[in-house]
C-alpha cells in the first residue's frame, strides 16, 4: 500500500514508472529498516523540487567518463535515488570485471539513506561504500561558525553468511539532519549538544531556530575531517559542488545544484572465497556480540543488526507513521489529485 501510494506520487510529479518505482522502493526501505527521515517523511519535499522544475522527473543519466575501475555520470538533476541506484549497478559492473568499481556523480540530487546503495553489491557478494556532499550545509569547520560542510555521510556494507550484513550508515554531525527535522516536524526540543549557535556556540534546542546555528560533528574535530574528506571525494572529484559552492536544495529556484555522490564496488573474490569470507564475518560478529557487557549497559550489537529486526518487525506489523506526516502525506496527494493515503486499505 506504501509503496503504491510513493508510487503515484512520483508519477504526478512527471516520473516515468520504471524510475517512479525505484524511488518509491528505496524510500520504502528506508522506512523498513528504520531510517524514518528518509522514507515517506521526505515526499513532501520531493513533490516540492519537482513541482518548481529543481529535480528532473525525466532525467537522461549519461557516462561522462568510463575506465576498467572507474566512471563518473552526469545525474542531470534527476531524483538521487535514480541516480545512485544507476551509479551503484555500474559500480558492481567495473567490480566484476576489474575487483573494484568506483563511480562518482555530479549533478544528482539528495537521495535518502546511504545504505540503500551501499548495500546494492552485497546482491552479487560484494563489499559496498557509498559517500555524498549533503545538498545543504549545516556544520561549521571545526572551531568556525560558517556552515560550510554537510552532514556528509558513509555507509559500508559487508556481507556475512547466517548473520545479517555489517552495514553501517552515519552522518558526521552528532545527529542527522533527517532526525533533527524529524524533531521540528513533530515539534519536540531536541536534545542539547546536537545544534549550536553560531554566534556565541550556546546549544540550539528549539527546532524552529535551527538556521540560526550549525549542526555539531561527532566526535568533535575527527567529525568535522571526516566531512571534509567525504565531501572532498564526493564534490570536487566528480567535478560537483563542495563547501561556498553548495546550493542549498531547499532555496528558492534559481542557479544549480550539484549534488556530488560515490559509490565503490569491492569484490570479495579477488581476495578471498566469498563463503570463507562470509563464515569470518559471523565469527567475528558472534564474538563481538557474546562478549562480556558492561554492568547495567545495553545488549552489544553490530552494525546492522537494529537494521535487520526493525524491518523484521515492520514487515509483520507495518510502517508506524507520526499523525504529522500522515496529514502532510495527505496534503501532498490532495495537490496531486490521487487517492490519500489514509483512504487506502
Amino acid at each position: 500500500m506504501l509503496r503504491a501510494f510513493l508510487v503515484d506520487a512520483l508519477r504526478a510529479c512527471g516520473l516515468s514508472e520504471v524510475d517512479a518505482s525505484t524511488v518509491a522502493k528505496a524510500m520504502l526501505e528506508a522506512d523498513l529498516t528504520g531510517s524514518d527521515a528518509h522514507g515517506i517523511f521526505r515526499l513532501a519535499g520531493y513533490v516540492r523540487q519537482l513541482k518548481r522544475g529543481a529535480i528532473n522527473p525525466r532525467a537522461g543519466i549519461r557516462v561522462l567518463e568510463r575506465g576498467p575501475a572507474t566512471a563518473l555520470i552526469d545525474g542531470d538533476h534527476g531524483m538521487g535515488h535514480v541516480v545512485m541506484t544507476y551509479a551503484a549497478h555500474l559500480a558492481v559492473e567495473l567490480a566484476r570485471a576489474s575487483g573494484v568499481g568506483w563511480v562518482g556523480a555530479r549533478r544528482s540530487n539528495h537521495a535518502g539513506a546511504g545504505a540503500i546503495y551501499a548495500a546494492i553489491p552485497l546482491q552479487d557478494g560484494m563489499i559496498g561504500i557509498y559517500g555524498a556532499a549533503s545538498s545543504v550545509n549545516h556544520m561549521a569547520p571545526w572551531g568556525g561558525s560558517e556552515p560550510l560542510l554537510g552532514t556528509n555521510p558513509i555507509a559500508v556494507a559487508i556481507p556475512a553468511g547466517n548473520e545479517p550484513p555489517v552495514i553501517l550508515d552515519i552522518a558526521t554531525s552528532l545527529a542527522s539532519n533527517g532526525a533533527i527535522r524529524t524533531y521540528e516536524l513533530e515539534g519536540k526540543p531536541m536534545p542539547q549538544g546536537w545544534v549550536q549557535n553560531r554566534n556565541d556556540g550556546s546549544p540550539v534546542t528549539d527546532p524552529r531556530r535551527i538556521n540560526e546555528g550549525t549542526y555539531l560533528p561527532m566526535g568533535d574535530y575527527k567529525g568535522s575531517g571526516l566531512s571534509i574528506v567525504i565531501g572532498l571525494l564526493a564534490g570536487p572529484l566528480n567535478r560537483a559542488a563542495f563547501g561556498r559552492d553548495i546550493r542549498d536544495f531547499a532555496a528558492p529556484a534559481g542557479g544549480e545544484s550539484n549534488v556530488g555522490q560515490f559509490v565503490i564496488a569491492l569484490d570479495v573474490a579477488r581476495f578471498v572465497p566469498p563463503d570463507a569470507f562470509k563464515a569470518e564475518i559471523d565469527r567475528h560478529i558472534r564474538d563481538l556480540v557474546s562478549s562480556r557487557p558492561l554492568p547495567g549497559g545495553d545488549d552489544i550489537r553490530v552494525p546492522g543488526m537494529g537494521r535487520a529486526a526493525r524491518r523484521a518487525e515492520r514487515e509483520r506489523n507495518g510502517v508506524p507513521l507520526h499523525a504529522t506526516v500522515l496529514a502532510q502525506v495527505d496534503e501532498v496527494a490532495k495537490s496531486l489529485d490521487i487517492n490519500p493515503l489514509s483512504a487506502r486499505t
